[in-house]
């Protein structure tokens, strides 16, 4: 079935069954090769994209349930203040080591900065708690977080 999707502000129409978990359809269809599979359950957040500025698990969500919101993903996320704030803050601070569940770690920072601009410590913990770093760099995530939450202008009300 044809689907129109509307990701990084580009439509794109995909030709796939409606089961089809958007992230195979991101990967596999259109060649965004930035959001990674990893335990394909949810439960690991190397998939995460943004559905209308809030973070989804993209291996557990089906193309069909997508609809009409804008889905944003690792390679469009600067493009946002936020994001540009959260990748500056992960290079600052050397986050990465292997790098492979960053673009899932960064997706749900800057989810969590939007709607949450200056978070406390626990905050963090519990808006970047469900992702996974198997190499163990949660100290430095977190100060990234934190780091990035000063680089983004509050606005007046």
């Amino acid at each position: 079935m044809a689907y129109q999707l509307n990701i990084n502000g580009k439509s794109h129409s995909v030709d796939v069954d409606g089961d089809t978990p958007l992230l195979w359809v991101l990967r596999d269809v259109l060649g965004m090769s930035g959001t990674k599979f990893g335990c394909g359950a949810g439960l690991c957040g190397a998939c995460t994209v943004h559905q209308d500025g809030v973070a989804i698990r993209s291996c557990i969500t089906p193309v069909e349930a997508v609809g009409a919101q804008r889905i944003t993903t690792i390679e469009a996320i600067s493009a946002t203040a936020v994001g540009k704030a959260v990748q500056q803050s992960w290079q600052e601070l050397n986050v990465v080591q292997c790098g492979y569940c960053q673009s899932g770690q960064i997706m749900s920072a800057a989810a969590l900065l939007s709607s949450t601009p200056r978070p406390t410590s626990e905050d963090i913990v519990n808006g970047m708690s469900g992702n996974i770093c198997r190499c163990g760099t949660y100290v430095r995530i977190h100060a990234a977080v934190q780091r990035a939450a000063t680089l983004i202008p509050i606005k007046a009300a």
